[in-house]
């Protein structure tokens, strides 16, 4: 689950993390009031959305006056944003932060994540942040330091107090960079979060270090365990057809693709859109119904599919092991006649009682195509797909 920049930095404050004093505006008059309350010469208005790369797309703002803000406000709220890191969706901007304009010295990038490489948590940082991190990594790679952090021991201050002088910092400067990668370790852990990020993690003026832009990424694995944070979840941020399927506890991943997937287990959802490729195909999602493929699932499933107008033909592909495939074929055809499907369905069933699914569906009446083996069901969606 991803987070807003406002509600990352009170997770940051929560755990002692410096951040520019901002509050949250949800019109120009509201934006106004905020600028009001945290006094001063001059703000930042930064639009809320669920991507990066805001700032080249004007979704933030340098404002020195109270109708700067209230333009800056009214030219984002309301408006849908594009990013370069948005991957190719517009996101809705309902909010905006209204934060103290700070005088930056130098921009730093640090953050934490689960690194797959070394199997542990990890903190990579260099002494060049901002927006072009990317850039840095690729030209001068030598400038991005990773510490890996023992699961035993935990962070030490010493492997802070190398990464600063790595950095570039003084010794105050380290002390206090020190002291923000403690408290993100220990947000990090308690909090059970997949990706902290803090781009600029910024040099001030008057040379201390403080988060002007923050980026938090939550283990969905874990959200049971964090009411507080299930709690900020923005659904306006997320694919529409993703976030119903959370309601029923299905992996859905919208893709651009023709043929629609319905599969049961992830790595067979993804041999699948292999095949479908390898047929002259293109997948229009990743969808896992889970090992209980019952009829109420399987509907679902079908309605996410549907909901995207680009579906020409829907491939399901069931492997019975927990259910058997006569109770999955019965699902499937209770399924399609709740639908009402207008497209054509292929469907390939392997395991328990599987000639017994195969003589349901054959003899639904219903315009469901069987197959023998997945190159075949790919082969006809494909097909179909194509006609």
């Amino acid at each position: 689950m991803n987070f807003h920049e406002y509600q990352a930095k009170e997770l940051f404050a929560q755990y002692g993390i410096a951040v520019p004093p901002g509050k949250v505006a949800n019109s120009p008059d509201a934006a106004v009031d905020a600028a009001k309350a945290l006094g001063g010469t001059q703000w930042m208005v930064k639009a809320q959305i669920h991507a990066g790369g805001r700032g080249k797309s004007g979704g933030v703002k340098f404002c020195r006056s109270f109708d700067d803000v209230r333009a800056a406000a009214k030219g984002m709220l309301g408006t849908n944003m594009e990013t370069y890191q948005s991957a190719g969706r517009a996101l809705p901007v309902n909010l905006v932060l209204v934060t103290d304009a700070t005088d930056i010295a130098r921009e730093l990038y640090l953050s934490i994540l689960v690194d797959r490489d070394s199997k542990a948590v990890s903190f990579i940082a260099s002494k060049h942040g901002g927006v072009d991190i990317e850039q840095v990594a690729k030209d001068t790679p030598e400038d991005i330091h990773t510490i890996v952090i023992d699961f035993v021991e935990g962070l030490q201050p010493y492997q802070c107090r190398q990464l600063g002088f790595a950095m570039d910092l003084n010794a105050k400067q380290v002390n206090q960079l020190t002291k923000i990668m403690l408290g993100l370790y220990k947000l990090f852990n308690e909090q059970d979060l997949a990706l902290v990020e803090l781009n600029p993690l910024a040099v001030l003026e008057d040379g201390n270090l403080a988060a002007l832009d923050g980026k938090v990424n939550s283990d969905d694995n874990a959200e049971f365990r964090h009411p507080n944070l299930a709690a900020m979840r923005d659904l306006t941020q997320e694919d529409a057809a993703e976030a119903a399927a959370v309601k029923y506890n299905l992996n859905y991943v919208t893709m651009d693709g023709s043929i629609g997937c319905m599969v049961n287990g992830a790595g067979l959802a993804m041999a699948t859109m292999d095949v479908i490729k390898l047929a002259g195909g293109e997948p229009a999602n990743f969808l896992d119904v889970g090992g209980g493929a019952t009829k109420e699932r399987v509907t679902e499933a079908f309605k996410l599919i549907l909901s995207s107008d680009k579906v020409r033909c829907i491939l399901v592909n069931i492997f019975g092991g927990i259910v058997r495939c006569d109770l999955i074929a019965e699902g499937i055809i209770a399924a399609v006649k709740e639908v009402g499907l207008k497209i054509p369905v292929v469907v390939r069933l392997q395991g328990t009682n599987v000639d017994q699914g195969r003589e349901l569906l054959a003899n639904s009446g219903l315009a469901i195509t069987p197959a023998d083996d997945l190159n075949d069901a790919a082969q006809k969606a494909v097909a179909a797909a194509k006609a």
